[in-house]
């Protein structure tokens, strides 16, 4: 048949009736519903969810085969679609808005329906023929998508994490770690309240920056265990109606053997339907990581900023014109996209603790958009720290003269000199320097405070970033 467009279309039924679904479509009538019902944006969820969609359908029908409900003929061709699909083929017709039914019922039926029809096609049938295989009946057996769809979130969550997240962080751990060697000896000048303090070293300031990823390395690998359990055979509510003994444990047991990971059961799978506690503690950790990331790449940026009105502490890679206008302008352009990413994050992390309070009663009804705004989240950053570890951080070198000028001339280096002379008279001899535009040791001889030719002993720039108490 022909529409008014000149597209051909088949005429597929589901409980509510007819439907127009285009011919060409591997999706069906379900789908066909859900895309003209949710016009709201752009966003269809991202191919990782989409795969581990594929990856749960699979193991049901492995587990729905070994306990005998599921035809082996039938269930064979389901799991080649099911392969097909997760190696990519179908994600074209994935195409319902994120913003859709809240259990997410949209999308597994959009699963159920590519699957059902390719395993058709298999089996030498034609698209839209449930006689051979049934989306419900068949693909959908054993699961709701009560189940599946939370499941599918953990999925593509936890092997999002460990194959490109915790690598990428451990990059830029690496990076910084290694700047921090590089820089041990470049003294520079401190600054609290972005006002002069005594002196630190360059690596003693990368060495705090490399520090914090490692602590978000720990915390990110702490919280990605609580994806590890899934809630697949709880079916609809949690208490496993429809899904026969056994099918559960064999279900999981194919989804380890597929990822290389180890899920199991949720300990209470009314907990793992109701609430997306798991979510959100993943996300907050991401969270974290954002806040210091946003950190770091602000402190680039006004360690790089100048060349001759800023710090100029250091410089970063030139990795592209920084002007329309200004010729030879060059700018942070890295930290600044991190920043923005960073940003994004944390809205994200905001809308996942928004939705997962909408876990009312026995379901949360806004798991579409906890899936989006999580897998987003894991990928941008994991693209951050690896972008920022190889495009900017790698790449940083020390203006040395610039560091050693700043730390001579910092006010703050009165500080060793207070506990001989008092608090008081150290910040008399600091005005002092402020107003004649000398340095502190200037001032000090001048005073008589300490003698021309001893200025290393008190004044030792490279010792002060030691610490301890000068006498």
């Amino acid at each position: 048949m022909i529409n008014g467009m000149g597209r051909e279309y088949r005429i597929e039924r589901d409980t509510l009736g007819e439907v127009k679904v285009p011919k060409d479509a591997y999706y069906g009538a379900q789908t066909e519903r859900a895309k003209g019902n949710f016009e709201i944006s752009d966003l269809k969820l991202p191919k990782e969810f989409i795969r581990a969609l594929g990856i749960v359908k699979l193991a049901c029908a492995k587990a729905n085969i070994s306990l005998g409900f599921l035809n082996e003929k039938i269930g064979k061709a389901i799991i080649k679609a099911c392969e097909e699909l997760i190696d990519g083929k179908f994600y074209d017709e994935f195409v319902v808005d994120v913003f859709q039914s809240g259990s997410g019922t949209s999308t597994n039926m959009n699963a159920n329906e590519v699957i059902a029809n390719r395993a058709i096609e298999i089996l030498g049938g034609k698209r839209g023929d449930k006689s051979l295989v049934h989306p419900n009946d068949h693909v959908n057996m054993s699961q709701s998508t009560n189940d599946v769809f939370p499941s599918a979130i953990h999925i593509a969550s936890l092997e999002l994490i460990e194959r490109e997240l915790i690598p990428s962080m451990k990059l830029l751990y690496d990076s910084l770690r290694a700047k921090s060697e590089e820089f041990k000896n470049v003294v520079k000048a401190g600054r609290t309240h972005l006002q002069d303090a005594v002196p630190i070293t360059l690596g003693q300031e990368f060495s705090g920056y490399a520090s914090m990823i490692q602590h978000h390395i720990i915390r990110v690998n702490r919280a990605k265990e609580s994806l590890i359990e899934l809630p697949l055979g709880g079916t609809a509510l949690g208490t496993g109606l429809n899904a026969p003994e056994g099918f559960s444990e064999l279900a999981i047991e194919e989804i380890n053997r597929f990822t290389k990971l180890n899920f199991r059961k949720a300990e209470n799978t009314f907990e793992s339907m109701q609430g997306k506690d798991a979510c959100v503690e993943v996300s907050s950790a991401l969270k974290g990581l954002a806040v210091s990331l946003m950190k770091i790449s602000n402190d680039l940026r006004l360690l790089y900023s100048g060349p001759r009105t800023g710090f100029n502490e250091i410089i970063l890679p030139a990795l592209q014109p920084g002007s329309s206008i200004m010729p030879a302008k060059v700018n942070p352009v890295i930290p600044e996209a991190v920043n923005m990413a960073s940003a994004y994050i944390i809205g994200n992390d905001l809308t996942i603790a928004i939705s997962a309070q909408n876990g009312n009663l026995e379901l949360n009804t806004m798991m579409p958009i906890i899936a989006y705004c999580l897998i987003q989240s894991i990928k941008i950053s994991a693209n951050s720290c690896r972008d920022l570890a190889n495009k900017c951080i790698k790449g940083i070198i020390a203006n040395e003269e610039v560091c050693r000028r700043y730390a001579e001339r910092s006010l703050a280096l009165i500080t060793t000199i207070a506990p001989k002379i008092g608090y008081d008279k150290a910040a008399l001899i600091a005005k002092k320097a402020l107003e004649k535009d000398k340095s502190i040791i200037e001032i000090l001889i001048e005073e008589g405070i300490i003698k021309k030719g001893e200025e290393k002993k008190w004044l030792d720039l490279r010792k002060l970033t030691r610490g301890g108490r000068i006498t």
